[in-house]
């Protein structure tokens, strides 16, 4: 903690002192040592970039006492001096910056008729190389929408007015150039913190694999993660998985690799303890002294977390009610007749006032009175403030500065910032199929415990109905527990929805940053779940023949083989069709119950009533086909005697039990149409992902909260 505390209080006061010429107070002071109206004129805006020179030499240096300093010198006579540092080796390197510039910015939402919802209303501000630029306000002010307008990451249903511009010029960010990080952690819990960014890295970049260890490497630095690089993220029986500011810093982490000028980050702080915020910051702030451009939400801070601060776009019911510097901020609020108390936190101060909800409290305490006295004195109108706030600040020369700022930054365009390589589709899939592999065999709620479920299935439906013998008598109890075994073992691959649906979930962030896609997750699943599956279906399978006294010729225990383990691929395609259409598991059982009762076994199929049952749950229904598939393998060929005389066909014998076909062809005709079934609900769920899961990832974290809250249960 000691070691937190002397980094953030010199990135305070390196950025503040830096930021701000008009004053250089000591850091853990510098909140309340101005007076009101000390501030009058705008703050210096001398430190933006030349185009002609964008390279920015950052120098690293460690004191005696293990503090870290970063400096930032250049060859323009307008930048502004740094604070002296203490004597030490200096490490230097180069880092091409890139600003952002916005100016009136709108964003409407799609209504029920038209775009009539604003969102953002007329914001204009700006963030350079080497900064951290923090969008601050109360909940639905409008911070995540501005972030993704400027990110270029906005819904379908919103629509932006204004200018977004990027090293001077009108280009929207390319692939590689900036990089994303949502405010949920999305990652995979049973692989290590190296073996997770690594596998991203291999879906991000081209190249060899030697150039991405190392990119890795450098990104776990960065975020201070070489304590945790071998840790599991989610930890397992025996170790405690990562924290939650832990977490946060693998997810910005995973966007290191591509090395992005630019850096936008959805609450960094969502969630995290005061401790876990001011490690984040102080990491953050490290990185902004790379170079790198940062830009990102907050809804609160402490005060020592503020104080890191270069930058605030201050937002409540989507108008700005400021843009500048911190100490500046502080100012602004003064000048507008709301300052801040001394032993209150700048960013508690700013929502206390810029907050609406605060007015039903205050509502509440003119008509409430405790034991302690009287509550009347919470009189700040919420309202009024941020009218006053508003009005003060289109007045004022912080309002005009950042005008003439954001055209000295779009007068004259520098580089453009190009687009990075990407890995091919052919090494995402492979990439994607081992680690989905990895994760499978680690994960044994995905398919070993299947595995052992299947395995006492198939024990107890054997042992039910061991000893039928081959009579004419036999048969019918045969079928039933061929259906049971079909039937149950379908219902049993629920067990595996939680776990599909987190590969869901990773596979949404995933491709909302285009590392991956639709077809390519699809197909890598695929290629992943063939050895479980087998495993699952050739070990059940014996098990069955053998118990039931089962045709035991080579030929006919692969069929049955292979028609339960293409049963298994539907089974798989279906339930996640289910899962995404439905987004509940009592559904998806009671489609499949339905599936089983017009599967032909408590009625012939040829019987059902046509509306529905027959069409078109019985067509639908994959049951039917393995079924009718098992039993021609079994009794095609196979008579039956009838007395001393007369002897009966398999087909005879089953025609008044189920419906199967006399043709010797039809068990494969059955396999085939398993396979094109299984084919047809990976494209469906293809569709499914690329319609649902790009307009709205929200409800797969939804369903996935959902289902964790009912296993603690």
């Amino acid at each position: 903690m000691d070691e937190i505390q002397s980094q953030s209080d010199h990135y305070r006061y390196s950025s503040s002192s830096a930021s701000s010429p008009v004053s250089r107070l000591p850091s853990n002071n510098f909140y309340y040592l101005r007076k009101p109206g000390s501030l009058r004129q705008p703050v210096s805006f001398e430190d933006s970039p030349d185009w002609d020179d964008t390279d920015v030499e950052v120098k690293l240096e460690e004191s005696r006492d293990h503090h870290i300093a970063a400096t930032t010198t250049a060859s323009h006579s307008g930048y502004l001096s740094s604070p002296p540092q203490p004597e030490a080796t200096v490490v230097a390197r180069k880092f091409s910056g890139a600003s952002v510039a916005w100016k009136d910015l709108k964003v409407t939402i799609k209504g029920k008729r038209k775009y009539s919802d604003r969102v953002v209303r007329s914001s204009s501000g700006y963030a350079l190389p080497g900064t951290m630029t923090v969008i601050m306000g109360p909940r639905k002010s409008g911070k995540s929408t501005l972030l993704r307008a400027l990110a270029g990451r906005l819904d379908d249903s919103a629509k932006l007015h204004g200018e977004v511009s990027v090293n001077g010029g009108k280009s929207s960010l390319h692939y590689g150039s900036y990089g994303f990080v949502g405010r949920k952690n999305t990652l995979i819990d049973s692989l290590t913190v190296r073996e997770y960014l690594y596998y991203s890295a291999l879906l991000q970049l081209p190249g060899f694999l030697c150039g991405k260890k190392s990119v890795v490497e450098d990104a776990i630095v960065a975020m201070s993660l070489s304590d945790h690089a071998n840790s599991l993220i989610g930890g397992h029986c025996c170790t405690k998985g990562l924290s939650i500011g832990e977490k946060r810093r693998v997810s910005i982490a995973r966007e290191l690799v591509m090395k992005p000028h630019l850096l936008f980050i959805d609450e960094p702080l969502y969630h995290l303890d005061s401790v876990s915020a001011l490690l984040m910051m102080v990491t953050l702030k490290k990185l902004a002294s790379t170079g790198c451009t940062l830009i990102f939400t907050i809804y609160q801070s402490s005060t020592e977390v503020f104080g890191l601060f270069d930058r605030i776009c201050l937002l409540s019911n989507g108008k700005t009610l400021f843009f500048g510097e911190t100490l500046a901020c502080l100012q602004h609020f003064s000048n507008a007749g709301f300052p801040c108390p001394i032993m209150q936190s700048p960013s508690d101060h700013f929502l206390r006032a810029i907050n609406s909800d605060f007015d039903r409290i205050i509502t509440l305490c003119k008509t409430w009175q405790d034991d302690h006295g009287d509550l009347s004195s919470v009189t700040m109108d919420s309202s009024v403030a941020i009218r006053t706030l508003e009005e003060t600040y289109k007045l004022s020369a912080d309002a005009a500065a950042v005008e003439t700022m954001i055209r000295r930054l779009t007068e004259k365009e520098g580089p453009s910032l190009k687009s990075k390589g990407k890995a091919s589709n052919a090494t995402r899939i492979a990439v994607l199929s081992w680690r989905s592999l990895l994760i499978m065999s680690r994960e044994w709620k995905y398919y070993w415990l299947r595995l052992i479920l299947y395995l006492l299935l198939t024990l107890c439906i054997g042992t039910l109905f061991s000893g039928l013998g081959h009579s004419l008598t036999s048969v019918g109890a045969r079928v039933g527990a061929i259906f049971l075994f079909i039937s149950f073992s379908s219902l049993l691959s629920i067990v595996g929805i939680p776990a599909q649906l987190k590969e869901v979930k990773v596979y949404a962030s995933e491709d909302s940053n285009k590392h991956s896609g639709a077809f390519v997750f699809l197909t890598s699943q695929f290629f992943a779940s063939i050895p479980f599956l087998f495993l699952i279906s050739i070990s059940s399978s014996l098990l069955f023949c053998f118990l039931m006294g089962l045709r035991n010729e080579f030929s006919y225990l692969m069929y049955f083989v292979l028609n339960f383990f293409m049963c298994l691929l539907v089974n798989e395609g279906l339930v996640l069709a289910f899962a995404t259409i439905l987004q509940d598991m009592f559904w998806s059982i009671s489609l499949l119950a339905m599936m089983m009762l017009s599967a032909g076994f408590f009625r012939i199929r040829s019987s059902l009533p046509r509306t529905v049952w027959m069409y078109p749950v019985s067509y639908i229904a994959f049951h039917t086909f393995s079924i009718q598939g098992i039993l021609e393998n079994e009794y095609n060929g196979v008579s039956f005697t009838v007395g001393e005389l007369r002897t009966i066909s398999g087909y005879q014998t089953l025609e008044n039990v189920y419906d199967v076909s006399p043709d010797d062809h039809s068990k494969w005709k059955n396999l085939l149409i398993l396979s094109l079934t299984a084919i047809g609900y990976r494209v469906l769920v293809f569709l499914l992902l690329q319609i649902r899961v790009k307009k709205n990832l929200s409800f797969f974290s939804f369903l996935f909260c959902k289902l964790k809250i009912n296993d603690r249960r």
